[in-house]
């Protein structure tokens, strides 16, 4: 009879463990599930574009050069009039919008009034293209935080009027670039453009002369 009983404690001994593991399992897949449903849906690779020499990708980080092409590309498309800057230029603003902070939006709204006042849109047609000798390094793209840079673009502006030349300067822009993952709907980039970092743009057409 004890050996029975014997058996009959392990039995219950066994199922009892059995309990604990069915348990301990569901408490690590609700634990799963829950880190599961509160995991991004999208992950943002920047994929560096020279790959000649290999790269190790990290999650999040964005490499200089990506960073300097979405700096230079967007400004040289708010700087595009390709027909009249009275209606390219805000045009321009509210097709970019998602692409620089609200603020910096603010002081190209500005800028724009100011132009127009001056008479600098009316039938004004205007082009911003990299300056010749100045082409993309790592120097130019200067990181001021985790989630800023600072992004130095040399560039020629092309202004004409009736097909008539009346601006063809080179300036420096030391455009500030921010991590701006609002809307990836609107900013697939997750970067926006925040204004410029000190000293501001100025023009280095001496200093081209000089290079030449």
């Amino acid at each position: 009879m004890s050996r029975y009983r014997h058996e009959i404690d392990n039995a219950r001994a066994h199922i009892v463990s059995l309990w604990l593991v069915i348990i301990l399992l569901a408490i690590g897949l609700a634990y799963a599930f829950r880190g599961w449903a509160n995991a991004p849906s999208d992950i943002t690779l920047h994929i560096p574009p020279d790959l000649s020499a290999g790269s190790t990708v990290r999650v999040g980080e964005v490499p200089k050069p990506n960073v300097y092409g979405f700096g230079y590309y967007m400004w040289q498309q708010l700087n595009r009039w390709p027909r009249d800057g009275a209606e390219d230029f805000p045009a321009k603003l509210y097709r970019f919008a998602a692409y620089v902070t609200p603020a910096f939006r603010a002081d190209l709204l500005r800028d724009m009034d100011r132009r127009g006042r001056m008479g600098e849109l009316t039938g004004r047609v205007r082009a911003l293209y990299e300056a010749p000798g100045a082409q993309y390094d790592d120097s130019r793209v200067q990181a001021v935080g985790p989630n800023a840079w600072t992004v130095t673009i040399e560039a020629v502006i092309e202004e004409t009027v009736a097909g008539l030349p009346v601006k063809h300067t080179r300036i420096r822009y030391p455009l500030r670039v921010v991590r701006y993952d609002v809307d990836r709907e609107l900013n697939p980039w997750g970067m926006a453009i925040d204004g410029f970092a000190s000293p501001g743009p100025s023009r280095v057409e001496d200093a081209a002369k000089e290079a030449s």
